[in-house]
């Protein structure tokens, strides 16, 4: 059963929640707090966690901050806010999905699956990350591992997210082509009507502070070109 972490500090919602989760056969481990959050991250790691962006100690998105440092856990948010600022700011910040109140539960549960049916492959959280990770990593500036669905950039294993991965590897695919945002959210996306411009350029930067973090002297290997898109420079590979 996919364990999954719900941070809820609503108990009517977290309650309706669960039992929704717990119908279509996950094992649901609710919070109220941020703190007790992390608490079940560190020693019951989970495979898919829904943050209240509203909780009492922290926000959710501090804590998707937090998890961020450590883990590529797929992460949906709910909140009461629906502007377009809170929906860039949560992508920016590392997360996958996010839903505003009022919802349907079915709609979050049926999310939940969707996001874990893509990143399953792509996304390594704490626990697993070591299970799979080839005894000597390759060598190279960006290789790609396809079978495993890794990424590494001089020899680091990039841990990423399931959009970041697709993201990367379409820029991998044809070096030095410009990409447009729309041929991005294409790629990368089930349904790419559901997201926006923005959207790329939020995962595109988290992108670039993964891949400085591992390149020498935090070289950025992806390419702006104004009005035009994304590119990654061809000596890259």
């Amino acid at each position: 059963m996919p364990h999954v972490l719900l941070v809820e500090d609503e108990t009517s919602i977290a309650d309706t929640l669960i039992y929704a989760l717990e119908t279509e056969h996950f094992r649901v481990t609710h919070c109220s707090t941020a703190g007790a959050a992390l608490d079940v991250l560190q020693n019951d790691p989970p495979e898919f966690a829904v943050l209240d962006v509203g909780l009492p100690d922290m926000s959710g998105f501090d804590l998707c901050m937090e998890i961020r440092k450590h883990s590529s856990l797929p992460v949906l948010f709910l909140t009461a806010r629906d502007s377009e600022i809170d929906r860039i700011l949560g992508l920016e910040l590392g997360g996958d999905d996010y839903v505003t109140k009022p919802f349907s539960p079915r709609e979050v549960v049926a999310r939940v699956r969707a996001i874990m049916r893509r990143s399953s492959a792509a996304v390594t959280s704490d626990h697993g990350a070591d299970r799979d990770k080839p005894a000597t990593a390759p060598a190279g500036k960006l290789v790609h591992d396809s079978d495993a669905m890794m990424i590494y950039c001089h020899g680091g294993q990039l841990n990423l997210t399931a959009h970041e991965y697709k993201l990367l590897v379409a820029l991998m695919s044809q070096p030095g082509r410009i990409f447009s945002r729309e041929q991005l959210l294409n790629k990368a996306w089930e349904d790419p009507g559901s997201a926006m411009d923005r959207t790329v350029d939020a995962h595109i930067k988290s992108l670039r502070a993964k891949l400085r973090a591992l390149t020498p002297n935090g070289d950025d290997p992806i390419e702006t070109r104004r009005g035009l898109g994304y590119t990654l420079a061809p000596d890259s590979i």
